[in-house]
């Protein structure tokens, strides 16, 4: 028990000379060795990282709305808690179900060109119905498609 009342004083002079912070009240309170061999960052927020990551990386999309649309849809989705140890998967999946849909893929298509004009801030180019679309519009259904068929395969080849 001696070496055990030393190493006590000897925290306690340790202690004395500086400020106490709330970080460190949450350690005391989680106690000796809590965050050994575990990440600060909780599982779902890596899985996000590695999602933003992933997408920043594998779709060209020079105005980045398109991969910022997809994120923001994984995030925190069923989806993607569902498959918090592989989120690659969530995104293949997600993707998927956009392509299965025109409905969707519209959707999708509006609000990446919203998210367009925010970044830019122009008037964004809504394709319309039986019309061609804007020659300057970034984000069409034909080029979306192709950009989640892509992202697909890409996973598929993994």
């Amino acid at each position: 028990m001696p070496d055990r009342d030393h190493d006590s004083e000897i925290e306690r002079e340790i202690r004395e000379g500086r400020k106490f912070t709330p970080q460190e009240a949450m350690g005391r309170m989680a106690g000796p060795g809590a965050m050994k061999g575990a990440s600060p960052v909780a599982r779902s927020q890596q899985a996000e990282n590695e999602i933003g990551t992933w997408l920043r990386g594998n779709i060209g999309d020079s105005g980045g709305a398109l991969q910022a649309v997809l994120h923001r849809h994984l995030k925190g989705s069923r989806l993607l808690l569902d498959n918090v140890e592989q989120p690659l998967v969530a995104i293949a999946d997600y993707c998927r179900r956009i392509l299965a849909s025109d409905e969707r893929i519209e959707a999708l298509v509006q609000e990446a060109d919203v998210e367009w004009g925010r970044a830019m801030d122009e008037r964004p180019y809504f394709q319309r119905d039986g019309s061609p679309p804007h020659p300057e519009d970034p984000y069409t259904v034909e080029s979306v498609r192709s950009a989640l068929s892509d992202v697909v395969a890409r996973l598929e080849q993994r």
